[in-house]
């Protein structure tokens, strides 16, 4: 069975003053064994929150899941219990959160935390896991890694310490890895460097990896599919080149020709922008979501919410004047 991931109308809530809203709705997404999948939108859309269901981090109180399913490799991961959840989380479903510094632990060097992982999850000893964390370390193209393995993360710079999470991350060789924004805040070179590092990675091990990122250059440099998301909801969903040769939901459009594209605009023009605010979560509006913002809104968009419906094989829009 190729299909590793399977998430089924996931509702997310959130409890406010007053009463609880809904960070995430009706989400519905797909990932196959050793492919990736990239999930866009902007902040507040919901792509980390979703992330988070996955791994079971959603904080409670004040958030739960208040609906939907979460298939990884068969299993339905929300009735589980936290005990019997902590065997999946960091063995077979790891996480690169977004920033470094805040993820690792200042106190402790590099190659304990990677040496960590061995010891939970494989009940190896401390001198073995440590030397499968060097081990690590080299492989996710650390120099010198019985040095660095002695550093702590201020000693390293960003890039090295993202590959740090990385080696964390793939320790146990996990069937599913979820990058949240792995190469905010890198330059442009080391970027490509992470990159090309995870895809690396994924072919070597066989690994499904759920990208999460509002760049869509690094989508379509890494992704094999695409899942957009907007104000909590996925809006459209298709393979990687369709969708950015023939974008169907209006908001995808927005995205993409708001990317800075080398000779298409004039000196002095400026970049081309969506118009208005994403909604507050707590307010959305009565139809679709995004029908304030839309050039091409018609009267039942702001009405009725559309569904999210197969248009042709693989491809998927919540759009009610899509083709």
């Amino acid at each position: 069975m190729r299909q590793l991931l399977e998430i089924e109308d996931l509702r997310v809530e959130f409890a406010g003053k007053g009463q609880a809203f809904a960070a995430v709705s009706d989400v519905s997404l797909k990932l196959d064994r050793g492919r990736t999948l990239g999930l866009v939108g902007e902040s507040g859309s919901g792509k980390t929150v979703t992330s988070l269901a996955v791994m079971r981090l959603i904080p409670s109180p004040p958030g739960r899941v208040a609906a939907g399913r979460i298939w990884f490799d068969e299993r339905d991961l929300v009735p589980l219990t936290d005990k019997e959840f902590s065997g999946i989380r960091g063995r077979e479903i790891s996480m690169v959160f977004q920033e470094p510094m805040t993820s690792l632990n200042p106190v402790f060097t590099t190659g304990d935390q990677v040496a960590e992982v061995y010891r939970i999850h494989l009940k190896l000893g401390k001198k073995e896991a440590f030397e499968r964390a060097v081990a690590m370390l080299e492989k996710v193209g650390i120099p010198d890694p019985a040095r660095r393995a002695r550093e702590y993360p201020h000693q390293m710079s960003g890039g090295m310490r993202q590959r740090v999470l990385i080696a964390i991350a793939l320790a146990c060789r996990p069937k599913l890895l979820i990058a949240d924004e792995p190469t905010t805040a890198l330059d442009v070179t080391v970027q490509a460097q992470i990159l090309n590092l995870m895809e690396q990675l994924r072919d070597e091990m066989g690994t499904a990896l759920l990208l999460i990122t509002h760049d869509l250059g690094v989508v379509a440099e890494s992704a094999d599919d695409v899942a957009v998301m907007y104000a909590g909801r996925i809006v459209e969903q298709a393979a990687c080149r369709p969708l950015f040769e023939t974008p169907w939901h209006p908001y995808t459009a927005g995205l993409l020709h708001s990317r800075p594209v080398l000779g298409r605009r004039g000196a002095g023009r400026h970049l081309d922008t969506i118009p208005g605010a994403v909604p507050d979560p707590k307010h959305l509006p009565p139809g679709c979501s995004f029908e304030p913002r839309c050039p091409r809104r018609k009267a039942i968009c702001a009405q009725q919410m559309p569904p999210l419906e197969e248009k042709s094989p693989g491809r998927q829009a919540r759009c009610w004047v899509a083709p």
